[in-house]
Parts: structure tokens; C-alpha cells; sequence
């Protein structure tokens, strides 16, 4: 009887032995499975068409940090009174037609004006003067804004160079496409409301862009499909046939 007992306690440890390495195994194939769907799963979404060939998430596109916090409207108090201020002094100058000059002539004005009949008016009142903060530019900054443009505007002026040597057609037209509508753009407008139109443009595209991403995008997607097509026919009749630079036959001999 004891020897029946014991092996009757043997299979029930076999059994369970067998049972906790069948769900072993079948963890494993599951996580092998799973990590199979993964990659799958990153190609598809790696495939997935987005504007400008862009990789990150608009708010990092847009350097992070509070500028982008503001063009994204997560603050919406901070953004709608950005928004505000420049909008009132875009009417300022454009619809009220005030000048800079006369602005700022006035603007010191009333400030001289109150902050010196505030300072001998404490003397009789015999209350404390108004604290004027001793203001001083720093250097720091200053030195790497213009550092920083220096280095755009050099950027900008070898690249002028580069399409002037006729190394590169396409981008030759696309520079003197933008520049046509850039001129279209000052003949119909001076170039505050031009600024303006741009900084409104620049506080609800992104916004609208990141609302509506994937919309956006199938329509690029689409678009840049067709662009592709046209052009290759345009490259195929006209451009295939207009004589190359000597640079460019020397690059290829």
C-alpha cells in the first residue's frame, strides 16, 4: 500500500512538473510571437507617411520648451495674449497708420512724465520714490544671437552659391518659385503685415497640424504623389533636354 501511495504522489508530481513546463513554453511562444508582431508592427508604423519626412513629434520640430508651449496653445492665456499684443500692434501701425518713431516718442513721454511728477510728489506725500531698476543689456546673449544669424546668413549665402553654379536644377526652381511668390507677396502687402500674416500663420498651423495629424498627412502623402508624377513628366520633356553646365559634365567625366 505504501509503495501504491508513493507512486500515486510521483505521478502527481510528474503531472504538475509537466504542467508548469507546457505553460513555460507556451509563455515563450507567446512572447516570441509578440516580439515577431513588434517589428512588424514598427515597419508598419515606420511606413507611415508624414509631412516633410518628419520623424519627431511636432513639439519637438518646433525646438521644445515655452516657444513651442506658446505656438501649441498649451498655455492658452499666454498664447491668446501674445496673439493679442501683436495683433494690437500690427492695428497700431497699419490701421490707425501711427508711425515707430512718433510711437516711441510718445511712449517715453508719458513715462518721463509720470515717473518724474511721481518722484517729487512722494517728497510731499511722504511716501517712498518709485525704484527705477538700473537696466544693462548683457553682452552673453547678445554675442550669440548675432553669432547664430551670422552663421544662418552665411548658410543661406552658400546655398545661393551652390543653385547659381547650376549643380542642382531642382532646387534652382524651387528658389526662384518661392522668390516670385515672395514678390507677389510685398507687392500686395509692406512688410509688418507680412511679419503679422506670418506670426498668425505660425500660431494656428502647428496647432491645427498636430489636432488633425494623420488627416494632414494621408492628403501630403497624396499630394506629394502627384507632384512626383507631374514632375517627372516635366523632367522628361523640358528639363531632360536643356544643355548642363560644364561643371556638372566635368563632375560626371
Amino acid at each position: 500500500m505504501a509503495e501504491h501511495e508513493e507512486s500515486k504522489e510521483e505521478s502527481k508530481v510528474e503531472s504538475m512538473l509537466e504542467k508548469i513546463a507546457e505553460k513555460i513554453h507556451g509563455d515563450d511562444s507567446s512572447s516570441n510571437g509578440s516580439g515577431k508582431d513588434k517589428p512588424s508592427a514598427a515597419s508598419s508604423k515606420s511606413k507611415i507617411y508624414r509631412l516633410f519626412g518628419r520623424e519627431k513629434p511636432v513639439h519637438s520640430v518646433l525646438g521644445g520648451g515655452k516657444p513651442a508651449d506658446v505656438f501649441l496653445w498649451r498655455n492658452k492665456k499666454i498664447s491668446a495674449g501674445i496673439l493679442g499684443g501683436v495683433t494690437g500692434i500690427w492695428a497700431l501701425f497699419e490701421v490707425f497708420e501711427y508711425h515707430l518713431l512718433t510711437f516711441l516718442c510718445h511712449l517715453l513721454i508719458v513715462a518721463l512724465a509720470v515717473l518724474f511728477l511721481w518722484s517729487n510728489a512722494s517728497s510731499f506725500m511722504n511716501k517712498a520714490p518709485p525704484s527705477i531698476p538700473d537696466v544693462n543689456i548683457p553682452e552673453g546673449p547678445v554675442l550669440q544671437f548675432a553669432s547664430a544669424l551670422t552663421y544662418e546668413i552665411n548658410r543661406g549665402i552658400d546655398a545661393l552659391r551652390y543653385i547659381a553654379l547650376g549643380r542642382d536644377l531642382k532646387k534652382f526652381l524651387s528658389v526662384i518659385a518661392g522668390l516670385w511668390v515672395l514678390s507677389i507677396l510685398g507687392s500686395c502687402c509692406n512688410f509688418l503685415t507680412l511679419f503679422y500674416i506670418c506670426f498668425v500663420l505660425l500660431h494656428t498651423l502647428p496647432v491645427l497640424y498636430e489636432k488633425y495629424e494623420d488627416q494632414v498627412d494621408t492628403f501630403a502623402k497624396k499630394a506629394m504623389a502627384e507632384f512626383r508624377k507631374q514632375y517627372a513628366a516635366f523632367d522628361a520633356k523640358v528639363l531632360s533636354k536643356i544643355p548642363r553646365g560644364a561643371l556638372k559634365d566635368k563632375k560626371r567625366a
